[in-house]
């Protein structure tokens, strides 16, 4: 049985502006990665490598043409990660999740990824 989600990859020809992307403004660290045979980055949260980089093998398009809308991650301070966002001019949307206890921030990534930024707010 499936207990949790243990990363998300990434297909892209934007491999080193989506490193950066993910390590300069979201906050993750990159780290070691196999050897596959081909360009890529692993990055990492409290030690895990939670999102995987590849180079594309040809033309990608955004989420909000694919049949997966988007990767979702828990954050710990949504305030400080919107003003790092408003820092580097990223465009997002902030929402309060109706009838939970959650504020959410969606933004797209360098190559329209659709990113969901979750962290819990007080009661």
């Amino acid at each position: 049985m499936i207990r949790l989600i243990d990363h998300v990859n990434i297909a892209t020809d934007k491999l080193e502006e989506t490193r950066d992307f993910f390590v300069e403004v979201l906050g993750l660290e990159e780290g070691p990665r196999p050897d596959f045979g081909f360009e890529g980055h692993w990055l990492y949260a409290a030690g895990r490598p939670i999102v995987h980089l590849q180079k594309a093998r040809g033309p990608v398009v955004p989420s909000r043409e694919s049949v997966l809308n988007h990767a979702a991650f828990e954050v710990g301070d949504l305030d400080a990660l919107a003003a790092q966002l408003d820092a580097h001019g990223v465009a997002y949307r902030m929402i309060e999740m109706p009838g939970a206890p959650v504020r959410q921030i969606f933004l797209e990534d360098p190559n329209g990824v659709m990113v969901e930024l979750n962290s819990p707010r007080p009661l």
